[in-house]
């Protein structure tokens, strides 16, 4: 309902905006009343970090009242536009030469390039930018592939498909590391959240379940983190094998599936449970 709402204010402001322009060009062509004002939002300077392009109108060579020409300046008014510049697409191409040697006819080559997956054509800012797109802004790849077709670079649904997988292979490793300073906390905040899943002519409700590690409160010196794990429904048996090996203090909510966890029974032993 909030996303809703906040569309509807958005097309308001548009709409509002859109009849005042045009009521100023009609007013331009008819008799002069008096306008209403109305009361605009107001708008936060530009961010300071982005970089600024001065475009210096050129100056006046003699005064507009007596035509004099010394003039000396006492100041300047500057007005920002904020402007962005299209996305460019390249290819880069690595090229290795062959040399042979004229003594012993040995073919010399420098060695390939690094590349972020194994034969992968897809550099690494490209990478970066699709599970971006798929994972924190929630684009499907369909929409990605139409977006990019659009700006001349056709790639199918399966080919980007393909790079994902890729690339969740290249972060396995850092996902390990950082499971494992996770887990490694003598106190675990954990909870679940739903998020959309994409399917056949539907859209299903699937389950993210974090969990938080945060000394800071306690005066620890370890850095925070946290690990999230995926899956299609809310049973119990997911908490159960995220904290399989783990014991120590859990905060969570009342949801039942983390019942298992606070057994007196539970090997390797159980987990105490800090209520929200």
């Amino acid at each position: 309902m909030l996303d809703q709402l906040e569309l509807e204010l958005e097309e308001l402001e548009a709409s509002a905006s859109e009849d005042e322009i045009a009521a100023e060009a009609a007013a331009a062509r008819t008799t002069t009343v008096a306008a209403f004002e109305r009361k605009r939002p107001s708008r936060q300077p530009f961010p300071a970090h982005l970089p600024r392009e001065r475009v210096v109108e050129p100056a006046p060579c003699a005064c507009a009242a007596c035509g004099g020409s010394r003039l000396s300046k006492i100041g300047e008014d500057v007005t920002e536009t904020l402007e962005v510049i299209p996305r460019q697409w390249k290819v880069i191409q690595h090229v290795r030469e062959k040399f042979s040697c004229r003594d012993c006819e040995t073919i010399s080559q420098p060695p390939a390039p690094f590349r972020v997956t194994p034969r992968g054509w897809a550099g690494p800012r490209f990478l970066a930018m699709l599970l971006f797109e798929k994972f924190g802004q929630h684009q499907p790849l369909n929409r990605q592939a139409e977006r990019y077709a659009r700006e001349g670079v056709p790639l199918s649904l399966s080919t980007l498909a393909d790079q994902v997988g890729a690339g969740a292979a290249a972060l396995t490793p850092l996902f390990h590391r950082l499971e494992a300073h996770v887990l490694a906390a003598e106190r675990l905040h954990g909870d679940d959240t739903t998020v959309p899943v994409l399917a056949k002519g539907k859209t299903d409700t699937g389950r993210l379940w974090v969990y938080v590690r945060d000394d800071g409160p306690f005066a620890g010196p370890a850095p925070p983190g946290a690990v999230f794990y995926y899956s299609r429904d809310r049973r119990a048996e997911h908490p159960k094998a995220h904290l399989a090996a783990w014991s120590g203090i859990l905060q969570a909510d009342a949801y039942s599936g983390f019942a298992d966890l606070y057994a007196a029974e539970r090997k390797p032993a159980p987990v105490l449970e800090a209520s929200c």
